[in-house]
C-alpha cells in the first residue's frame, strides 16, 4: 500500500512539474522591430509564459532582484545606459545561475561595459571615440543567410540546413571558449552565428538571426528559439 501511494505521488509530481509553463522575462528597448510579429512569435510558443519589460524598466526590475521570479531572461534590447548597481545585479544573477538568452542586436548593448562582452560571449563594436577602425563591426540587411548546425544539442535538435532572409553582422569579436551552434559562410557575416557558453553559474545562448518578421515567422527559427528556451529552463 505504501509503495503504491509513493508511486502515485511521484507520478502526480512529474505531471505537475511538466504542466508548469516556463516563465520568461522578455526584454526590449533601444531598437525598432516588427512589434506585432515579434510578440506573436512568443505567443505561439508551447508551455511558455512571458512578461514584457521595455528598457529602462527592465534594468530597474533586475536591480530590484525581481528577475528571480522568471525561469529564463530573453534579451532583444539594444541599450546603453546602465548604472553600477544594475551592473552588480546582472553579475549577481549569473552567480545565482539564472539562464540568459541574447538575440540579434542585444549583442551591441553596453558598449562601455567590458564585462557585458564576457557575459554574452562576444561583442559588436559600434563606432566610438576610442574604438580603432579595424575593430568596428558591420551590418548588412536583406540577405539570404544559409547556415549549418555545428554542434548538435537540445537547442539544435532536428535542425540541419537553415535559411533565413535576415540581417548579417560582420567583424564581430567572439570569445574562443564558446560552443558554436550554427555557422555560416556568408561573406558579409561573422562565421559563428549562434553559440552557447557559461558565465559564472549561468548558461548563456546567443542567436544572431532575428532582424524582422521574415525571420520571426520562419518555422525553423521558431523551433530554434523554443528549443533554446526549453534547454535553458532545465
Amino acid at each position: 500500500m505504501k509503495q503504491t501511494l509513493l508511486i502515485l505521488c511521484l507520478l502526480f509530481f512529474i505531471q505537475f512539474t511538466r504542466a508548469q509553463p516556463i516563465k520568461i522575462m522578455l526584454v526590449t528597448g533601444g531598437h525598432d522591430f516588427d512589434t506585432k510579429e515579434f510578440f506573436e512569435l512568443f505567443d505561439a510558443m508551447e508551455n511558455v509564459e512571458y512578461k514584457h519589460f521595455e528598457q529602462p524598466k527592465a534594468n530597474a526590475v533586475i536591480e530590484k532582484e525581481l528577475a528571480k521570479d522568471f525561469d529564463v531572461l530573453v534579451f532583444y534590447d539594444m541599450w546603453e545606459t546602465i548604472s553600477e548597481r544594475e551592473k552588480a545585479a546582472y553579475i549577481k544573477l549569473t552567480k545565482q545561475g539564472k539562464p540568459l538568452l541574447f538575440l540579434h542586436h542585444s549583442i551591441a548593448s553596453y558598449q562601455n561595459w567590458p564585462e557585458f562582452e564576457k557575459i554574452v560571449g562576444g561583442k559588436y563594436f559600434e563606432k566610438g571615440e576610442n574604438v580603432p577602425p579595424e575593430l568596428i563591426s558591420t551590418y548588412d540587411h536583406d540577405n539570404w543567410v544559409y547556415s549549418t548546425v555545428e554542434t548538435y544539442t537540445p537547442v539544435t535538435k532536428g535542425l540541419h540546413n537553415l535559411r533565413f532572409f535576415d540581417e548579417v553582422y560582420g567583424n564581430v569579436r567572439v570569445a574562443d571558449n564558446v560552443i558554436p551552434l550554427l555557422k555560416t559562410n556568408h561573406p558579409k557575416s561573422m562565421e559563428i552565428i549562434a553559440w552557447e557558453h557559461s558565465y559564472n553559474n549561468s548558461k548563456i545562448i546567443y542567436i544572431q538571426s532575428g532582424h524582422d518578421k521574415r525571420t520571426y515567422e520562419d518555422p525553423d527559427y521558431r523551433k530554434l528559439l523554443q528549443q533554446a528556451i526549453g534547454y535553458l529552463a532545465k
